[in-house]
């Protein structure tokens, strides 16, 4: 294993959040995960924020089922009472989650509804208590995802704070989204990318807690970004590039953990994927819960637009099969080397 592969680690081992793909709302589900899974056999995979409530009252095995192939993968839950999240929790573990993420960074008017999300950004004592609780009834790896601070909060102090608190409770990592949110005036489209991003407050963080594994999130694109911030921080986390560029993942495991990626393409990917799809599509489901999330695929090849319009029109309706799927793929040259990244 190389010098590189194994920074951050005092003892030689590798961070289990040294690379992950984001929670993303409406996008990474289980059909996402398993395409992000077939590209990348080691990045650490979130759900989208599921709030405690619903793994609790809800259908837990439309909401929180996952395919065995997505591991190492993580429950993210959103919420702010303690006994409902250790509840939440303790059935995700059950589940067999490798991890369960507090969400603290979604500005969404939703989470400002219910004072969850980025809310608990100003009340970190209560995310203390949220995590405590958490950890008292699981034994698998709790985490938190933040924001560096809400509004006028000063995110020197604000992270400081928080920080404290879940260390103070047992947390195991820190995820920092390396942004403020602003839950007055910014939608939280534009809270992804208004606010500016400020890696150096994430790197003062871990500087100063050096035993609080910490990974970065926001912002973060090209491979030729991850090692940099590996070299200050246990982790980095993409969310929008690995959706909207999701090849970019098959250069993760060989960068980052010295191993071959799991296939050469994208086109060996979707061989992969096909008998996925033929037991979803058995089972009564719709071939469009896997298509719309290709529509990253192929940046750059000949055909890349046709194999796009093929899907928004021939894969979209509940008749569509596997043929509709190989044929969208039939219009990309497999000959000519995608863009690079």
């Amino acid at each position: 294993m190389s010098r590189e592969i194994q920074t951050n680690a005092a003892d030689g081992a590798i961070s289990p959040w040294r690379f992950s793909v984001a929670p993303m709302m409406d996008w990474t589900d289980r059909h996402c995960r398993l395409i992000h899974r077939l590209m990348s056999r080691h990045a650490l995979l979130y759900t989208e924020m599921v709030t405690a409530q619903a793994v609790i009252r809800g259908d837990r095995e439309r909401l929180i089922g996952f395919d065995a192939v997505e591991h190492p993968v993580a429950l993210q839950l959103g919420g702010n009472d303690p006994k409902l999240l250790a509840e939440a929790a303790r059935i995700g573990a059950d589940f067999g989650y490798d991890e369960i993420n507090l969400n603290c960074g979604c500005p969404s008017d939703r989470v400002q509804g219910g004072a969850f999300g980025a809310c608990l950004m100003r009340e970190p004592a209560l995310v203390g208590d949220c995590v405590a609780a958490m950890k008292a009834v699981v034994s698998i790896p709790l985490t938190v995802k933040c924001r560096i601070g809400v509004d006028d909060q000063d995110p020197e102090a604000a992270l400081d704070a928080l920080a404290a608190s879940v260390r103070a409770a047992g947390v195991d990592a820190l995820i920092v989204h390396a942004r403020k949110a602003w839950l007055q005036g910014l939608s939280p489209k534009e809270n992804r990318e208004i606010p500016p991003l400020d890696y150096e407050r994430a790197y003062r963080l871990k500087a100063a807690n050096p035993d609080l594994p910490t990974a970065v999130n926001g912002g973060i694109k090209a491979p030729s970004e991850w090692l940099p911030h590996l070299e200050r921080l246990d982790g980095v986390m993409i969310g929008r590039e690995a959706y909207q560029n999701p090849e970019i993942l098959l250069q993760a495991d060989p960068l980052l953990f010295g191993v071959a990626a799991p296939v050469p393409d994208a086109f060996a990917m979707l061989e992969a994927l096909e008998p996925h799809i033929a037991a979803h599509l058995e089972r009564g489901g719709r071939l469009h819960a896997f298509t719309r999330h290709l529509v990253g695929l192929f940046p750059g090849r000949p055909g890349a637009r046709l194999f796009r319009r093929h899907l928004a029109e021939r894969c979209v309706g509940a008749e569509a099969t596997l043929a509709d799927l190989r044929a969208a793929v039939a219009h990309v040259s497999r000959h000519e080397a995608a863009a690079a990244a």
